[in-house]
């Protein structure tokens, strides 16, 4: 299973992400902008801790945080339409700097007086930047310079009090600046990597102008959530359903790290992992790191449940189901267990809507989401951290690169992987041969941590080839690789033919079965990455 185990009722309400003690935090309000999480994680690697917020949160949430500064992200509304969010003034009185990127500037202008129209053509993409005054946003940058625009609208005029600093291509005004009021406004995207000096204005605004101590860090996030689990369980015992892959692992070690022995990890191999997959979560937790670990070889029983069952959803329900039926049985033979370990991310905290201070916990695709009236109270450490992060704190804790920098695999493992036909045994391990091969060539490649995901697909299909002279009747193997930063949308990796002739080549003479190998080159969109 990817992750960790599924949703059960929440621990206490209104429990959102929230910053670690003493740390400096600064809150960006998600104004709908395509970048707003990026912005976030941008602000994180600089070394300060920051949460996205939706923009309507109330004034008193964000001042309870008491957040060394604000930043305003873009959005797709122009702010002179019926409906689009507005600026509540009360942020400007919380006596902390605020920088608007995008939508965010043209609120700014709006609500302070200044002049916000419709461009007479919309920029998109690369722009050039001229900077005029550098103020103290711009201080020390060039003065010609690219940047990321994706805007229609168009600051013509800047508020009363206000320094214009730069124009672009298309906009007479692309960045702002009241040093007095501690405001702040830039029409391009410094978070995204097409803007060279993009860090060089954040670094510049949180150091220079909020003050913010730079204190967010791997270590400093293990040494937090370690504190916050003791003082959550106390000496209770805990249990962790234990997947393999990298939030669940990452989640136990450092509940381990917390409360040693009191934690139990169960894992099940339910038989749809990759090659020597379970052997190696096994080793890692139960061997070198000591974890107390209970390991239930389910494969025959998950087998048993999957015969002749060729459709993917129902192949999804059956392992979720019956993943959840093992999990109770073993939780149930644990005695005064009161705390359930979950790998719950800050992306799916954004997702559910938990990071308004709601309690709602998304159901994890993995498992099928565990039954409501389990009785368990949830810890969950990584629900301040971006997936970036997570790894970053894996690498801290000093666990295995393999690991660590295991490629997102779906909860249903290799059943969802045998296309248009039924997981059977053999079908199972021909595939397991296979993606062993691609990701054997891959890492000798050196291209392993620069692709999401790669991996074989076994479709239900036969085809002809000649083989020794012979004439044979055998399987197709598709490799699909792709890059992406989130899985939102994925380009297909351009493997060098040299490693794709090896690969193919590896296939067709170690696996007797199969006789023909083909490249998936489909993006997402329109396709998936998955193929079911």
């Amino acid at each position: 299973m990817n992750e960790a185990a599924g949703t059960v009722a929440p621990s206490p309400e209104g429990a959102p992400a929230a910053p670690p003690v003493a740390t400096d935090e600064v809150v960006v309000l998600d104004y709908g902008g395509q970048y707003s999480q990026l912005i976030a994680r941008r602000v994180r690697e600089l070394g300060v801790f920051s949460e996205l917020l939706p923009h309507h949160v109330g004034v008193e949430e964000i001042e309870r945080r008491k957040p060394q500064g604000l930043i305003l992200s873009g959005g797709p509304a122009s702010v002179y339409a019926e409906g689009a969010p507005r600026l509540d003034r009360r942020l400007l009185e919380l006596g902390v700097p605020v920088l608007g990127i995008c939508y965010g500037m043209q609120l700014l202008t709006r609500e302070l007086g200044g002049r916000v129209e419709a461009a007479e053509v919309g920029e998109f993409g690369r722009s050039d930047l001229r900077v005029l005054e550098p103020g103290r946003l711009l201080a020390g940058l060039p003065a010609e310079q690219t940047c990321w625009m994706s805007h229609r609208d168009t600051v013509f005029e800047p508020p009363p009090g206000f320094t214009a600093l730069a124009s672009s291509t298309a906009s007479p005004v692309a960045a702002v600046e009241d040093v007095e009021r501690g405001v702040y406004g830039i029409q391009f995207h410094p978070e995204v990597v097409h803007t060279p000096y993009g860090n060089a204005i954040l670094e510049r605004f949180l150091a220079d102008v909020c003050g913010a101590e730079r204190t967010w860090s791997a270590a400093s996030i293990v040494d937090e959530q370690v504190a916050r689990i003791r003082a959550q369980v106390g000496s209770g015992r805990v249990i962790c359903g234990l997947s393999g892959g990298v939030d669940s692992s990452v989640a136990a070690m450092l509940v381990h790290r917390a409360v040693g022995d009191q934690l139990t990890c169960v894992f099940v191999d339910h038989g749809l992992m990759r090659k020597n997959e379970g052997e190696q979560v096994i080793a890692a937790f139960r061997d070198q790191f000591k974890v107390p670990l209970v390991a239930v070889d389910a494969q025959d029983r998950f087998l048993a449940r999957l015969a002749g069952v060729s459709d993917p959803e129902t192949k999804r329900k059956i392992i979720g189901e019956e993943f959840i039926r093992v999990f109770e049985e073993e939780a149930s033979r644990l005695e005064g267990a009161r705390y359930l370990v979950q790998g719950t991310l800050y992306s799916d905290v954004i997702e559910s809507g938990g990071g308004t201070g709601a309690a709602t916990i998304k159901s994890h695709h993995n498992v099928g989401g565990l039954p409501e009236d389990l009785e368990f109270e949830l810890v969950e450490p990584l629900r301040t951290l971006f997936k970036d992060e997570v790894r970053r704190v894996g690498e801290e804790l000093g666990m295995p690169e393999r690991l660590v920098w295991r490629q997102p695999f779906p909860g249903p493992g290799l059943a969802i992987r045998i296309v248009g036909g039924e997981a059977t045994r053999g079908r199972l391990n021909l595939l397991r041969d296979a993606d062993a091969i691609l990701q054997d060539e891959i890492r000798r490649a050196g291209l392993y941590r620069e692709l999401w995901q790669s991996f074989c697909v076994l479709p239900d299909v036969r085809t002809v080839g000649v083989q020794g002279d012979e004439r044979t009747y055998g399987n197709v193997v598709v490799i699909r690789a792709v890059t992406s930063d989130d899985a939102m949308t994925a380009d297909w990796a351009r493997l060098p033919y040299d490693l794709l002739e090896q690969i193919a080549s590896r296939m067709i003479n170690e696996l007797r079965e199969v006789n023909r190998v083909v490249l998936d080159i489909t993006s997402k969109p329109p396709g998936t990455i998955e193929w079911e």
